[in-house]
């Protein structure tokens, strides 16, 4: 490598690092705007036959402001409410606190006062709150310009996504076919992630939700916000909600409301997941149980709530890019001349 190549890539690697500074504060929003541009592509290509580029980019923006970021927000809304109410409307006779700090006094001698000493820690907590308004203010601006940020790149996403494609295929030191292959088995991955795990999980989420709202279980919608993202993980995920939700009617004394729900989650949610999830899953990528999991919890610590498709997705991109590797490798191979 002579020197101007060398400099070459040491201004490469200096602003690379450098745009990720500016990236990283607004990973979360820039994944989410790769992942709606991802799906609707196939809509951006067809509405191109007809209509110029940025109409149809135009078009799609508005459609997915208000079929997916509006309704989004919608939900975060009533989940954050139903979450706080969870916690306001926790009654100390309800859990037992009374006997608790009985048994406590009874047993060791110690007088205990828990409602007060949670008393006292919420108004603590809630002189913290207020004491951080300005930090609020700032994760609201933040939230904002966050938006923005995801609409605006959403836009040119759709409007110059091939263009960009053609550009990175470009640069990327692989013989066409190669290429052609790991973008195939990338857009498989990404398919099997969104349509065979996370809109099942979904549908599952939502038909539980159904059945708490017709079984009047608490905070339902909050419920059913927290049954979608344990659904993402295969077999188990949805009962980890509607099992304890079931037990919950049964100690409330309503056992038919109870075995309604069990049988109801066993028939419906159960088979959502039984047999909606291989028609779907095997259309595209076989992903293992085992990488959704992984890539669930540490996408969720990686990348926030994107993490919830993208960890998967990197892990499922791994194994393909190994695929595309051991079927290309000698073909990769250097020829003697």
């Amino acid at each position: 490598m002579n020197r101007s190549k060398g400099y070459l890539l040491v201004l490469v690697v200096v602003f690379a690092y450098f745009s990720w500074q500016l990236v990283a504060p607004f990973l979360g929003y820039v994944l989410a705007a790769v992942l709606i541009a991802f799906v609707l592509t196939p809509l951006q290509r067809r509405l191109e036959t007809v209509v110029p580029a940025g109409v149809a980019a135009f078009a799609l923006l508005v459609l997915a402001l208000v079929g997916f970021i509006v309704p989004f927000a919608i939900v975060a809304v009533f989940v954050a409410d139903d979450a706080a109410n969870v916690l306001q409307n926790v009654d100390p006779d309800d859990v037992g606190v009374a006997e608790l700090e009985g048994w406590v006094e009874d047993e060791l001698g110690i007088d205990v006062d828990i409602v007060g000493a949670v008393a006292d820690s919420a108004q603590e907590i809630g002189s913290i709150l207020v004491d951080q308004t300005t930090a609020w203010f700032g994760l609201v601006t933040h939230t904002v310009i966050g938006l923005g940020l995801t609409l605006f790149l959403l836009y040119y996403l759709l409007k110059e996504g091939d263009a960009l494609l053609e550009w990175l295929r470009g640069r990327t030191p692989l013989p066409d076919d190669v290429q052609d292959d790991l973008y195939a088995a990338l857009d498989e991955v990404m398919w099997a992630v969104l349509a065979g795990h996370v809109l099942i999980a979904i549908a599952q989420g939502a038909m539980g939700g159904l059945g708490f709202i017709a079984t009047g279980i608490p905070n339902a919608v909050f419920w059913t916000f927290v049954m979608i993202v344990l659904a993402i993980v295969p077999l188990v995920g949805a009962f980890l909600v509607w099992g304890p939700a079931v037990g919950y009617l049964f100690v409330t004394g309503e056992p038919i409301l109870a075995i309604a729900l069990g049988i109801y989650s066993l028939i419906i949610v159960g088979l959502t997941d039984d047999y909606l999830r291989p028609i779907v899953v095997d259309r595209y990528a076989q992903l293992s149980p085992a990488i959704i999991i992984l890539g669930v919890l540490g996408g969720i610590y990686g990348f926030g709530i994107m993490g919830l498709f993208f960890g998967p997705v990197l892990l499922g991109a791994l194994l393909a890019a190994v695929n595309v590797l051991d079927d290309h490798w000698e073909e990769l191979e250097p020829t003697s001349t």
